[in-house]
């Protein structure tokens, strides 16, 4: 039975060096096992974690049949655990609330998938200062962090919480998800790129903090996954295994930085907006689909200013306030003051800027080309792989979708190539290429 979880047995032991810094690295969840089947197995791995605990084991309708039944089935009896199947999960804090009542009776929860399942059951159990060891039935990268998106009033919200006690991954139940749960899982770790150059660029311009070291452990395995993204979009397991891993890799990068900006910048700020704003246009498209549709326009932006050998003339920020509350209204507004705050150049910030990039515009890129994946190659690996890659795939509204790219920049206080372009009177024309 094959162990495909590779340099993460390293990380479980705290025992991985890593090369840039000589230091050795762990993580704080206790096991984590990606294998060809789990089938047989759930009663071990979760008595190895779940010792002397009474708990609820929680899927939808679903995961329920995808594996929730199956491991019920396997340790009823052999362990003291119930079987909760939650008809109308809501990744809300109505949702937090229910199974918060659901747990009163129990020491922790078992979470069967799936994205909305797993980040409720992790909210829930840290409110309640209870356990909880998740069965994934999709290849994403949710499953490994220690935060989880909960939506309040609609506004979805990254939410510190805590890092489950183990994470299981089934190949076989991954390999027969659906084909366009896997491409998401996909788009949603290829935005490495796009974060990366994105979070490095903000520490040389404002000095914010920045760390390599979930990139050094990414690097072990992106350019494999890239290489086999056809065979991933065919269910084969070995390059299943290869996604599974590279996933779990980009979720632990919160252990090591304490922030979510090691995979969640400009990219991720397009598909939050989608979420916040798309209303009656939303087309139903996963975190992950929509994450992949803006990598793609996130690394055109980048590629396009970033290997130009002449520096762009920035301006001082300008935030179209009329605009913002005729399309987002009044309160977004005040919020957005808010946001800009750390990144908002006046004229004095602008000069240093270009003063700066007169001087010194080539070595300031260099180092952000050296992380940047081309354009095309982003383009190919996500077409190979069955990725959405433009919004008239995921039919969404195209106009809808440059306000996307317009406005985004403006509910985040991170510093991405959105901001870059629109000082610099860029956006608009990349905008409309």
């Amino acid at each position: 039975m094959s162990n495909y979880n590779g340099v993460i047995d390293e990380l479980i032991k705290g025992e991985w060096t890593n090369p840039e810094d000589q230091k050795k690295y762990g993580i704080p969840i206790k096991k984590i096992e990606i294998r060809k089947t789990l089938d047989g197995l759930e009663k071990d791995l979760i008595k190895s974690l779940h010792s002397d605990q009474r708990l609820l084991i929680v899927s939808d309708p679903f995961t329920h049949n995808a594996m929730g039944s199956r491991i019920f089935k396997n340790i009823k009896g052999k362990v003291n655990v119930d079987e909760y199947i939650w008809e109308n999960p809501s990744s809300s804090i109505e949702g937090v609330e229910h199974l918060r009542e659901k747990i009163k009776d129990y020491d922790g929860m078992i979470a069967v998938g799936s994205g909305t399942v797993s980040d409720s059951i992790k909210y829930a159990t840290f409110l309640e200062k209870k356990t909880y060891s998740v069965f994934a039935t999709t290849p994403m990268n949710a499953y490994t962090t220690g935060t989880a998106s909960i939506s309040f009033n609609g506004v979805k919200k990254s939410l510190v919480a805590h890092y489950a006690q183990g994470v299981f991954f089934d190949l076989e139940v991954l390999s027969n998800c659906p084909k366009r749960l896997t491409a998401a899982a996909f788009a949603d770790v290829i935005c490495r790129t796009t974060a990366q150059v994105d979070w490095l660029m903000s520490n040389k311009l404002l000095e914010t903090d920045y760390q390599s070291t979930p990139y050094s452990l990414l690097a072990l395995y992106e350019g494999d996954m890239i290489q086999n993204a056809s065979s991933i979009a065919q269910g084969d397991i070995n390059s299943l295994a290869l996604l599974t891993r590279i996933s779990a890799i980009m979720g632990l990068g919160t252990s090591f930085t304490q922030t979510t900006h090691v995979g969640s910048m400009g990219e991720h700020g397009i598909s939050h907006y989608i979420d916040m704003f798309a209303k009656d246009l939303h087309p139903g498209t996963s975190h992950g689909e929509q994450v992949g549709i803006a990598t793609i326009s996130i690394s055109k932006f980048q590629n396009a200013i970033l290997n130009k050998d002449t520096p762009p003339i920035i301006s001082p920020t300008k935030i179209p306030e009329e605009e913002i509350v005729n399309k987002l209204g009044e309160q977004m507004l005040v919020n957005i003051k808010k946001n800009m705050k750390p990144k908002l150049f006046d004229q004095k910030k602008t000069d240093l800027i270009n003063n700066f990039f007169e001087k010194k515009w080539i070595e300031f890129v260099q180092p952000l080309r050296e992380k940047m994946l081309d354009y095309n190659i982003i383009w190919n690996a996500m077409g190979k792989c069955g990725a959405l890659r433009t919004p008239e795939d995921a039919k969404l509204d195209s106009i809808f979708y440059k306000d996307a790219l317009r406005y985004a920049r403006f509910i985040r206080d991170r510093y991405t190539i959105l901001d870059l372009a629109g000082d610099s009177n860029q956006l608009e024309e990349l905008i409309n290429v």
